[in-house]
Protein backbone atom coordinates (compact mmCIF):
# COMPACT_ATOMS: atom_id res chain seq x y z
CA UNK A 1 0.00 0.00 0.00
CA UNK A 2 1.41 3.36 0.97
CA UNK A 3 1.84 6.04 -1.68
CA UNK A 4 3.23 3.73 -4.35
CA UNK A 5 0.82 2.49 -6.99
CA UNK A 6 1.45 -1.07 -8.14
CA UNK A 7 0.95 -2.24 -11.70
CA UNK A 8 -2.33 -4.03 -11.04
CA UNK A 9 -3.80 -1.00 -9.31
CA UNK A 10 -2.57 1.34 -12.03
CA UNK A 11 -4.37 -0.76 -14.62
CA UNK A 12 -7.53 -0.61 -12.54
CA UNK A 13 -7.12 3.16 -12.22
CA UNK A 14 -6.82 3.47 -15.98
CA UNK A 15 -10.12 1.64 -16.39
CA UNK A 16 -11.75 3.86 -13.78
CA UNK A 17 -10.42 7.00 -15.48
CA UNK A 18 -12.36 6.01 -18.60
CA UNK A 19 -15.45 5.20 -16.55
CA UNK A 20 -15.23 8.57 -14.79
CA UNK A 21 -15.04 10.34 -18.16
CA UNK A 22 -18.19 8.53 -19.24
CA UNK A 23 -19.95 9.49 -16.01
CA UNK A 24 -19.03 13.14 -16.53
CA UNK A 25 -20.38 12.98 -20.07
CA UNK A 26 -23.69 11.39 -19.03
CA UNK A 27 -24.01 13.35 -15.73
CA UNK A 28 -26.96 11.36 -14.43
CA UNK A 29 -28.21 12.98 -11.23
CA UNK A 30 -28.00 10.55 -8.29
CA UNK A 31 -27.90 12.73 -5.16
CA UNK A 32 -29.45 16.13 -4.45
CA UNK A 33 -28.32 17.89 -1.27
CA UNK A 34 -30.44 20.65 0.21
CA UNK A 35 -29.02 22.99 2.83
CA UNK A 36 -32.44 23.39 4.42
CA UNK A 37 -31.32 25.61 7.32
CA UNK A 38 -28.23 27.33 8.67
CA UNK A 39 -29.64 27.28 12.20
CA UNK A 40 -27.85 24.92 14.56
CA UNK A 41 -28.06 23.91 18.20
CA UNK A 42 -24.28 23.39 18.39
CA UNK A 43 -21.31 25.62 17.62
CA UNK A 44 -18.74 23.17 16.29
CA UNK A 45 -15.12 24.21 15.95
CA UNK A 46 -14.83 22.71 12.46
CA UNK A 47 -18.13 23.84 10.90
CA UNK A 48 -17.57 24.47 7.21
CA UNK A 49 -20.79 26.46 6.95
CA UNK A 50 -20.16 28.56 10.08
CA UNK A 51 -23.70 27.79 11.32
CA UNK A 52 -25.26 29.54 14.32
CA UNK A 53 -28.22 29.30 16.67
CA UNK A 54 -29.67 32.37 14.93
CA UNK A 55 -28.70 32.25 11.28
CA UNK A 56 -28.19 35.33 9.12
CA UNK A 57 -30.09 33.62 6.30
CA UNK A 58 -33.71 32.53 6.89
CA UNK A 59 -34.81 28.97 6.14
CA UNK A 60 -36.00 28.42 2.59
CA UNK A 61 -39.67 27.51 2.41
CA UNK A 62 -40.54 23.91 1.65
CA UNK A 63 -42.70 25.04 -1.25
CA UNK A 64 -39.83 26.81 -3.00
CA UNK A 65 -37.61 23.75 -2.68
CA UNK A 66 -40.31 21.31 -3.81
CA UNK A 67 -41.08 23.50 -6.82
CA UNK A 68 -37.40 23.17 -7.82
CA UNK A 69 -37.57 19.39 -7.34
CA UNK A 70 -40.63 19.30 -9.59
CA UNK A 71 -38.54 20.62 -12.50
CA UNK A 72 -36.45 17.45 -12.27
CA UNK A 73 -39.20 14.87 -11.81
CA UNK A 74 -40.41 14.51 -15.44
CA UNK A 75 -36.86 13.79 -16.63
CA UNK A 76 -35.67 11.19 -14.11
CA UNK A 77 -36.70 8.06 -12.26
CA UNK A 78 -37.27 9.65 -8.83
CA UNK A 79 -36.52 6.47 -6.86
CA UNK A 80 -33.01 6.48 -8.35
CA UNK A 81 -32.27 9.82 -6.67
CA UNK A 82 -31.54 10.38 -2.98
CA UNK A 83 -32.50 13.81 -1.62
CA UNK A 84 -30.43 14.59 1.48
CA UNK A 85 -31.36 17.39 3.86
CA UNK A 86 -28.38 19.03 5.55
CA UNK A 87 -27.78 22.14 7.62
CA UNK A 88 -27.07 23.60 10.02
CA UNK A 89 -29.14 21.03 11.86
CA UNK A 90 -31.97 19.70 9.72
CA UNK A 91 -34.01 18.56 12.73
CA UNK A 92 -34.54 22.18 13.77
CA UNK A 93 -37.05 22.50 10.93
CA UNK A 94 -40.58 21.90 12.29
CA UNK A 95 -41.83 20.91 8.82
CA UNK A 96 -39.33 18.11 8.23
CA UNK A 97 -41.99 15.37 8.15
CA UNK A 98 -44.07 17.45 5.73
CA UNK A 99 -41.09 17.83 3.40
CA UNK A 100 -40.28 14.13 3.64
CA UNK A 101 -43.86 13.12 2.94
CA UNK A 102 -43.98 15.36 -0.14
CA UNK A 103 -40.71 13.93 -1.45
CA UNK A 104 -41.97 10.39 -0.84
CA UNK A 105 -45.21 11.12 -2.68
CA UNK A 106 -43.11 12.24 -5.63
CA UNK A 107 -41.21 8.94 -5.50
CA UNK A 108 -37.89 10.23 -4.12
CA UNK A 109 -35.86 8.58 -1.41
CA UNK A 110 -34.77 11.07 1.22
CA UNK A 111 -32.42 11.28 4.16
CA UNK A 112 -30.89 13.67 6.67
CA UNK A 113 -27.54 14.53 8.22
CA UNK A 114 -27.82 15.24 11.95
CA UNK A 115 -25.79 15.88 15.08
CA UNK A 116 -28.30 13.81 17.04
CA UNK A 117 -29.21 16.46 19.61
CA UNK A 118 -32.93 16.19 18.80
CA UNK A 119 -33.13 12.58 17.69
CA UNK A 120 -34.71 9.91 19.88
CA UNK A 121 -36.95 6.90 19.30
CA UNK A 122 -40.14 8.93 18.92
CA UNK A 123 -38.64 11.45 16.50
CA UNK A 124 -37.05 8.73 14.40
CA UNK A 125 -40.37 6.86 14.17
CA UNK A 126 -42.05 10.08 13.06
CA UNK A 127 -39.44 10.63 10.35
CA UNK A 128 -39.68 7.05 9.13
CA UNK A 129 -43.44 7.48 8.97
CA UNK A 130 -42.77 10.35 6.56
CA UNK A 131 -40.62 8.08 4.38
CA UNK A 132 -37.10 8.62 5.76
CA UNK A 133 -34.78 6.08 4.16
CA UNK A 134 -31.29 7.11 5.29
CA UNK A 135 -29.59 9.02 8.07
CA UNK A 136 -26.06 10.15 8.84
CA UNK A 137 -25.12 10.78 12.47
CA UNK A 138 -22.07 12.79 13.52
CA UNK A 139 -20.00 11.40 16.41
CA UNK A 140 -16.46 12.65 16.96
CA UNK A 141 -15.10 10.18 19.47
CA UNK A 142 -15.88 9.81 23.16
CA UNK A 143 -17.44 12.42 25.43
CA UNK A 144 -14.40 14.58 26.16
CA UNK A 145 -13.29 15.07 22.56
CA UNK A 146 -16.80 15.04 21.05
CA UNK A 147 -18.15 17.64 23.50
CA UNK A 148 -15.03 19.78 23.05
CA UNK A 149 -15.25 19.99 19.28
CA UNK A 150 -19.06 20.30 19.34
CA UNK A 151 -18.93 22.86 22.18
CA UNK A 152 -21.84 21.41 24.14
CA UNK A 153 -21.58 19.39 27.38
CA UNK A 154 -24.50 17.09 26.49
CA UNK A 155 -23.75 16.55 22.82
CA UNK A 156 -22.11 13.12 23.25
CA UNK A 157 -24.89 11.72 25.44
CA UNK A 158 -27.50 12.96 22.98
CA UNK A 159 -25.58 11.42 20.08
CA UNK A 160 -25.46 8.07 21.90
CA UNK A 161 -29.24 8.22 22.39
CA UNK A 162 -29.62 8.91 18.68
CA UNK A 163 -27.22 6.09 17.77
CA UNK A 164 -29.22 3.57 19.82
CA UNK A 165 -32.45 4.67 18.18
CA UNK A 166 -30.87 4.29 14.75
CA UNK A 167 -29.22 0.91 15.29
CA UNK A 168 -32.42 -0.57 16.71
CA UNK A 169 -34.45 0.42 13.64
CA UNK A 170 -34.63 -2.36 11.02
CA UNK A 171 -33.99 -1.68 7.34
CA UNK A 172 -32.75 1.87 7.87
CA UNK A 173 -29.72 2.88 5.83
CA UNK A 174 -27.33 4.81 8.03
CA UNK A 175 -23.76 5.58 8.91
CA UNK A 176 -21.86 7.32 11.67
CA UNK A 177 -19.38 9.97 10.55
CA UNK A 178 -16.34 10.96 12.58
CA UNK A 179 -14.19 14.00 11.95
CA UNK A 180 -10.68 12.99 12.99
CA UNK A 181 -8.46 15.57 14.67
CA UNK A 182 -5.24 15.30 16.70
CA UNK A 183 -7.45 15.35 19.82
CA UNK A 184 -9.41 12.19 19.01
CA UNK A 185 -6.91 10.44 16.75
CA UNK A 186 -5.52 8.11 19.44
CA UNK A 187 -9.06 7.10 20.49
CA UNK A 188 -10.00 5.57 17.14
CA UNK A 189 -9.29 1.90 17.99
CA UNK A 190 -11.35 2.11 21.22
CA UNK A 191 -14.05 4.15 19.54
CA UNK A 192 -14.29 1.48 16.85
CA UNK A 193 -14.93 -1.12 19.55
CA UNK A 194 -17.54 1.15 21.13
CA UNK A 195 -19.42 1.50 17.83
CA UNK A 196 -19.32 -2.24 17.21
CA UNK A 197 -20.60 -2.93 20.73
CA UNK A 198 -23.48 -0.50 20.10
CA UNK A 199 -24.45 -2.49 17.01
CA UNK A 200 -23.24 0.10 14.49
CA UNK A 201 -22.66 -1.44 11.06
CA UNK A 202 -21.39 1.52 9.02
CA UNK A 203 -18.77 4.15 9.87
CA UNK A 204 -17.27 6.91 7.76
CA UNK A 205 -14.20 8.97 8.63
CA UNK A 206 -13.48 12.53 7.55
CA UNK A 207 -10.47 14.71 8.01
CA UNK A 208 -11.08 18.44 8.31
CA UNK A 209 -10.44 20.75 5.39
CA UNK A 210 -9.65 24.46 5.97
CA UNK A 211 -13.03 26.07 5.23
CA UNK A 212 -15.44 27.99 7.48
CA UNK A 213 -14.44 27.99 11.14
CA UNK A 214 -11.68 25.46 10.42
CA UNK A 215 -9.94 27.80 7.98
CA UNK A 216 -7.73 29.42 10.62
CA UNK A 217 -7.48 26.59 13.16
CA UNK A 218 -4.41 24.49 12.45
CA UNK A 219 -5.00 22.50 15.64
CA UNK A 220 -7.69 20.54 13.78
CA UNK A 221 -5.27 19.21 11.16
CA UNK A 222 -3.51 15.85 11.41
CA UNK A 223 0.22 15.72 10.89
CA UNK A 224 1.45 13.85 7.79
CA UNK A 225 2.50 10.94 10.04
CA UNK A 226 -0.92 10.79 11.68
CA UNK A 227 -2.60 11.00 8.30
CA UNK A 228 -0.68 7.99 7.01
CA UNK A 229 -1.41 6.09 10.22
CA UNK A 230 -5.10 6.93 9.74
CA UNK A 231 -5.04 5.34 6.29
CA UNK A 232 -3.44 2.22 7.79
CA UNK A 233 -6.09 2.10 10.52
CA UNK A 234 -8.92 2.34 7.98
CA UNK A 235 -7.36 -0.27 5.73
CA UNK A 236 -6.84 -2.72 8.60
CA UNK A 237 -10.35 -2.18 9.96
CA UNK A 238 -11.83 -2.91 6.54
CA UNK A 239 -9.87 -6.15 6.38
CA UNK A 240 -11.25 -7.20 9.77
CA UNK A 241 -14.79 -6.97 8.38
CA UNK A 242 -16.44 -6.23 11.74
CA UNK A 243 -17.74 -2.80 10.73
CA UNK A 244 -18.02 -1.17 7.30
CA UNK A 245 -15.53 1.67 7.47
CA UNK A 246 -14.67 4.05 4.64
CA UNK A 247 -12.72 7.26 4.24
CA UNK A 248 -14.59 10.27 2.87
CA UNK A 249 -14.24 11.72 -0.63
CA UNK A 250 -11.37 14.05 0.23
CA UNK A 251 -9.16 13.36 -2.76
CA UNK A 252 -6.81 10.92 -4.46
CA UNK A 253 -4.77 8.72 -2.10
CA UNK A 254 -2.21 6.96 -4.28
CA UNK A 255 -1.61 3.37 -3.22
CA UNK A 256 -4.40 3.59 -0.66
CA UNK A 257 -6.99 3.88 -3.41
CA UNK A 258 -9.56 1.06 -3.13
CA UNK A 259 -7.96 0.14 0.22
CA UNK A 260 -9.77 2.73 2.36
CA UNK A 261 -12.89 3.26 0.23
CA UNK A 262 -15.13 0.96 -1.76
CA UNK A 263 -14.31 2.76 -5.00
CA UNK A 264 -11.54 4.76 -6.59
CA UNK A 265 -11.61 8.50 -5.99
CA UNK A 266 -13.58 10.66 -8.36
CA UNK A 267 -15.25 13.90 -7.30
CA UNK A 268 -18.91 13.47 -8.27
CA UNK A 269 -19.91 17.09 -7.60
CA UNK A 270 -21.69 18.34 -10.70
CA UNK A 271 -21.40 14.88 -12.27
CA UNK A 272 -23.80 12.82 -10.17
CA UNK A 273 -24.36 15.23 -7.28
CA UNK A 274 -26.04 18.63 -7.06
CA UNK A 275 -26.55 20.90 -4.09
CA UNK A 276 -28.93 23.72 -3.24
CA UNK A 277 -27.68 26.15 -0.61
CA UNK A 278 -29.78 28.15 1.82
CA UNK A 279 -30.03 31.14 -0.53
CA UNK A 280 -31.11 28.97 -3.47
CA UNK A 281 -27.68 28.83 -5.13
CA UNK A 282 -27.19 25.71 -7.25
CA UNK A 283 -23.82 24.07 -6.73
CA UNK A 284 -22.21 20.69 -7.18
CA UNK A 285 -22.40 19.88 -3.46
CA UNK A 286 -23.28 21.79 -0.31
CA UNK A 287 -19.75 21.15 1.00
CA UNK A 288 -18.47 23.49 -1.72
CA UNK A 289 -18.37 26.94 -0.12
CA UNK A 290 -16.42 28.75 -2.86
CA UNK A 291 -18.14 30.56 -5.72
CA UNK A 292 -18.71 27.73 -8.17
CA UNK A 293 -22.46 28.33 -8.33
CA UNK A 294 -24.24 27.51 -11.57
CA UNK A 295 -27.52 29.31 -10.98
CA UNK A 296 -30.20 29.91 -8.38
CA UNK A 297 -33.55 28.15 -8.01
CA UNK A 298 -35.26 31.50 -7.33
CA UNK A 299 -34.79 32.48 -10.97
CA UNK A 300 -33.42 29.39 -12.78
CA UNK A 301 -34.95 26.04 -13.70
CA UNK A 302 -33.01 23.43 -11.70
CA UNK A 303 -33.27 20.77 -14.39
CA UNK A 304 -32.09 23.14 -17.12
CA UNK A 305 -29.13 24.18 -14.98
CA UNK A 306 -28.22 20.56 -14.31
CA UNK A 307 -28.54 19.64 -17.97
CA UNK A 308 -26.74 22.53 -19.61
CA UNK A 309 -24.28 24.05 -17.13
CA UNK A 310 -21.70 22.61 -14.69
CA UNK A 311 -18.96 22.66 -17.37
CA UNK A 312 -16.30 23.60 -14.80
CA UNK A 313 -17.25 20.53 -12.79
CA UNK A 314 -17.29 18.13 -15.72
CA UNK A 315 -14.12 19.36 -17.40
CA UNK A 316 -11.47 20.00 -14.78
CA UNK A 317 -8.62 21.09 -17.06
CA UNK A 318 -8.70 24.50 -15.37
CA UNK A 319 -7.42 22.79 -12.20
CA UNK A 320 -4.18 21.75 -13.90
CA UNK A 321 -2.08 24.47 -12.29
CA UNK A 322 0.02 25.03 -9.18
CA UNK A 323 0.87 21.73 -7.49
CA UNK A 324 -1.36 19.96 -10.02
CA UNK A 325 0.38 21.36 -13.11
CA UNK A 326 2.93 18.58 -13.55
CA UNK A 327 1.36 15.95 -11.28
CA UNK A 328 1.86 12.40 -12.54
CA UNK A 329 -1.48 11.20 -11.17
CA UNK A 330 -3.59 14.02 -12.63
CA UNK A 331 -5.59 11.69 -14.85
CA UNK A 332 -6.76 9.77 -11.77
CA UNK A 333 -7.40 12.81 -9.55
CA UNK A 334 -8.48 15.79 -11.71
CA UNK A 335 -7.36 18.20 -9.02
CA UNK A 336 -9.05 16.68 -5.92
CA UNK A 337 -12.56 17.43 -4.67
CA UNK A 338 -14.21 20.70 -5.69
CA UNK A 339 -14.81 21.51 -2.01
CA UNK A 340 -11.03 21.90 -1.57
CA UNK A 341 -10.87 25.07 -3.71
CA UNK A 342 -11.25 28.65 -2.56
CA UNK A 343 -12.84 31.64 -4.32
CA UNK A 344 -9.57 32.28 -6.17
CA UNK A 345 -9.70 28.74 -7.60
CA UNK A 346 -6.67 27.75 -5.55
CA UNK A 347 -6.31 24.24 -4.11
CA UNK A 348 -6.35 24.40 -0.30
CA UNK A 349 -5.11 20.90 0.44
CA UNK A 350 -3.73 17.88 -1.44
CA UNK A 351 -3.86 14.65 0.55
CA UNK A 352 -1.81 12.78 -2.04
CA UNK A 353 1.09 15.16 -1.39
CA UNK A 354 0.34 14.91 2.32
CA UNK A 355 0.93 11.16 2.17
CA UNK A 356 4.24 11.64 0.41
Amino acid sequence: MGIKIGLRKRLALELFAREYSDLAHKHDLKVLFWECTLRCNLHCKHCGSDCRAVADAPDMSAEVFLKAVDTITPHVTPHDILVTLTGGEALLRPDLEHIGTELSHRGYRWGIVTNGMLLDDDKLKSLIGAGLSSITLSMDGFAESHNAIRRHPQSFDRAVTALRAITSTPRLNYDVVTCVTPENFAQLPKFKEFLIAEGCRAWRIFTIFPVGRAADDDSLQLSPTQYRELMEFISQTRKEGRIRLAYACEGFLGGYEAEVRDNFFGCMAGIGIAGIRIDGSISGCTSIRAHFDQGNIHHDNLWEVWSSRFERYRNREWCRKGVCAECKVWRYCHGNGMHLYNDNEELLLCNYNRLK
